[in-house]
């Protein structure tokens, strides 16, 4: 029997407690693309030791804007870990294009060209922004598969809890969207 095709396109995919992949434990993971080839996604509350500052450095831009700079860069997950991908608000007409950058449908954008960092550089760019080196990547029905084991809640993302919740609260407010408390949750899948 065929799998009923679900879109999981501008949601969270939160780990559940015991999540056996230590590349995603205690993870929440900004889902940018979700189809019928696989899924594509950035997590969200996973910084390392890398900040914006320092990136740009190693990219030969300028970063002046302080409150940036000190800023970390997130492990976005396992795949093309040297790469930067820059999640952002969906600019407007006059905020510019960039050359590589995924709408996500009703959604933000996700952009991994060069010139979103030179736009940042010169004081212009998005306001709003999360920079992850990597990405999580699942190929054609992967991820409905952890879902159907219990891999994964998901619930509709919000902005908010990628660009103004603190880091170490992120997974908690995640898991809030969906009214559960983590200390409710059970390492142990249920069988009736």
């Amino acid at each position: 029997m065929a799998q009923e095709r679900i879109d999981l396109t501008n949601q969270f995919l939160i780990a559940m407690p015991g999540m056996a992949d230590d590349a995603f434990a205690g993870t929440v993971v900004y889902l940018c693309e979700h189809n019928e080839k696989g899924a594509l996604g950035l997590v969200i509350n996973k910084p390392i030791s890398l900040t914006l500052g320092h990136l740009f450095a190693k990219v030969d831009l300028s970063l002046d804007r302080e409150e940036l700079a000190a800023r970390p860069v997130f492990y976005g997950g396992p795949v093309q870990t040297e790469r930067g991908f820059v999640l952002h608000e969906p600019l407007d007409e006059e905020g510019g294009h960039y050359n590589a950058t995924l709408a996500v449908p009703g959604g933000l954008e996700m952009t991994t060209s060069r010139d979103v960092l030179e736009a940042l550089s010169n004081g212009a760019g998005p306001k709003k922004l999360l920079i992850t080196l990597g990405y999580s990547g699942w190929a054609a029905g992967q991820l409905e598969e952890e879902l159907g084991r219990n891999g994964w809640l998901t619930v509709d993302a919000t902005p908010e809890i990628i660009f103004d919740t603190p880091i170490e609260e992120r997974y908690e407010r995640a898991l809030g969207l969906l009214g559960i408390d983590p200390r409710m949750l059970s390492q142990e899948a249920g069988h009736a």
